[in-house]
């Protein structure tokens, strides 16, 4: 019995021991490299499983055959051949330069591609893929003149144009930067015009997808892909690592709603920027950036705040105002008070719909600190906890909210004066008398 024992025991052994190889063997195969371009995970997508899939146009592989995408096709190919004839160079000159830059664009992309773009064959799929996506995208966010003014797809005021938009910021349905640039470059071949650098490649993605923002020049490196521009915008292009310190402890207080905190003597003011990091709180005001709550908000913030969650080193500056936000938004009097102060910019409808639009991006956040928030929390934390503070809050929340209360209110303010003027005059006397 002890031999068949120990028999079972070294084939189990051996068993454990081959499939710990082939899952070394597995790991080690893997390309060694930070990826930009992610499939969402099931969890987070499922809280809204369509504010992460592109509408009408596929950019990329993870998309790429969906069938309400395949009409958009046929515009690629349109997209293609009008660039080619404009262009000196000749189609084998655009895909040796692709071919150059093919590990580069795969690494771009999660791990696990799929079978289809696997091998020499898929391979060669891939690369075609992103030529004709690549040129299409170029193509969209140029709107050449050489296309009709009513153009659907190519024109200014193309009607499909914002669906287009809206796709460009699907995390899914990205394009690699490195792929405009090099398009662009070859391009440019036998002109005067020189190689495209980072902040022009940039610039150009951010004039097309947000006209009125402008890129800082501390973000002048060429963007990952469209979303990672937009989102750099908008806080300053600092791919921050976690702002965690040892030994620092972050303020653990939510911060009350708009109204409450306009109770204890808070004011709220627009701040000077756009930019999502410049909130500060000064001598009881609280200075936030103007937030457009609008029908692209929703999907914008959701696929931003999933890259930051995937992508190392991305920071957590988008998912941080949200949540923000969130905890200062509770009701449709909060955004009423916010939109009077200009803060929020309400196109969305009624003041509930932006409670609303709050309460599901705050929803299942995962937040790493944020020191500057933290501080801000704090501060405003510590403002609400002065006595003259809770007082006047206690006051106005058991009284003004009430307007037939305010005549009772001012006879007990008058009443508390006249008794400490009584309970001076008579201490006074006391002391003359003696």
């Amino acid at each position: 019995m002890a031999v068949a024992g120990d028999s079972a025991t070294r084939s189990l052994v051996s068993q454990v021991e081959e499939t710990l190889n082939m899952a070394r063997a597995s790991v080690e195969a893997l390309p060694r490299h930070h990826s930009s371009i992610y499939r969402v995970p099931v969890r987070i997508k499922d809280l809204n499983p369509m504010a992460y899939k592109p509408q009408v146009v596929s950019l990329g592989p993870f998309h790429h055959g969906d069938p309400e995408l395949v009409p958009m096709e046929r515009h690629k190919k349109r997209a293609l051949r009008n660039l080619l004839q404009r262009a000196i160079p000749r189609l084998g000159e655009f895909v040796a330069a692709v071919e150059v830059i093919a590990e580069q664009l795969e690494c771009a992309y999660d791990l696990d591609l799929g079978s289809e773009w696997c091998g020499v064959e898929g391979r060669r799929r891939f690369l075609e893929m992103m030529i004709f996506d690549g040129c299409f995208l170029l193509e969209v966010m140029r709107a050449s003149r050489i296309y009709e003014p009513n153009d659907p797809i190519f024109s200014h005021h193309g009607y499909m144009v914002p669906y287009i938009r809206r796709d460009m910021l699907m995390l899914e349905n990205q394009l690699p930067l490195l792929l405009l640039q090099k398009l662009v470059a070859v391009e440019r071949l036998e002109t005067a015009m020189p190689p495209p650098d980072d902040g022009e490649i940039n610039m150009m993605v951010l004039r097309f997808m947000s006209p009125s923002s402008s890129l800082p020049e501390t973000s002048r490196g060429l963007g990952l892909h469209p979303l990672d521009v937009r989102r750099r915008s908008m806080v300053y292009g600092q791919f921050q690592e976690s702002r965690w310190d040892v030994g620092y402890v972050p303020e653990r207080n939510i911060i009350r709603s708009a109204v409450e905190l306009r109770e204890v003597g808070i004011r709220f003011q627009k701040s000077n920027s756009d930019i999502l990091d410049d909130i500060k709180f000064w001598h009881g005001v609280l200075h936030i950036p103007p937030v457009v709550a609008d029908n692209s908000t929703e999907y914008m913030f959701l696929n931003m705040m999933a890259f930051e969650r995937l992508h190392v080193g991305a920071g957590s500056d988008v998912t941080a105002f949200v949540f923000f936000m969130g905890s200062i938004i509770k009701s449709a009097k909060d955004v009423a008070l916010l939109s009077t102060s200009g803060i929020i910019q309400n196109t969305v409808g009624s003041d509930e719909a932006v409670v609303k639009l709050f309460t599901s991006l705050s929803k299942d956040i995962v937040l790493m600190s944020d020191r500057k928030l933290d501080a801000v929390r704090r501060d405003v934390n510590d403002y609400c906890r002065k006595p003259w503070n809770m007082w006047r809050a206690n006051i106005i929340h058991n009284y003004f909210r009430i307007p037939t209360s305010s005549l009772n209110f001012l006879a007990g303010v008058i009443a508390l004066v006249m008794t400490v003027i009584q309970t001076a005059y008579t201490i006074m006397s006391f002391y003359n008398q003696h």
